[in-house]
């Protein structure tokens, strides 16, 4: 069980990782081939949850989460 959660957790850090890879590069190189319209759909998520009200909700957990 020990193994699965650190592949799991191995597996979230790397997509975390290529998701802010990918908005990194739309912001510099706009639209790119191979990353697709990331920051786009993470514009999109935003606005989604601001619409519902789950943005503050959101922040305030990541910000707990972080605060080491």
């Amino acid at each position: 069980m020990d193994k699965l959660s650190a592949m799991v957790g191995q597996l979230t850090s790397l997509t975390v990782s290529l998701i802010v890879l990918g908005v990194a590069a739309g912001v510099v190189f706009g639209d790119v081939p191979f990353v697709g319209a990331v920051l786009g759909n993470a514009v999109d998520l935003v606005t989604q949850l601001g619409d519902a009200g789950l943005v503050g909700l959101l922040v305030a957990g990541w910000l707990m989460s972080n605060a080491d």
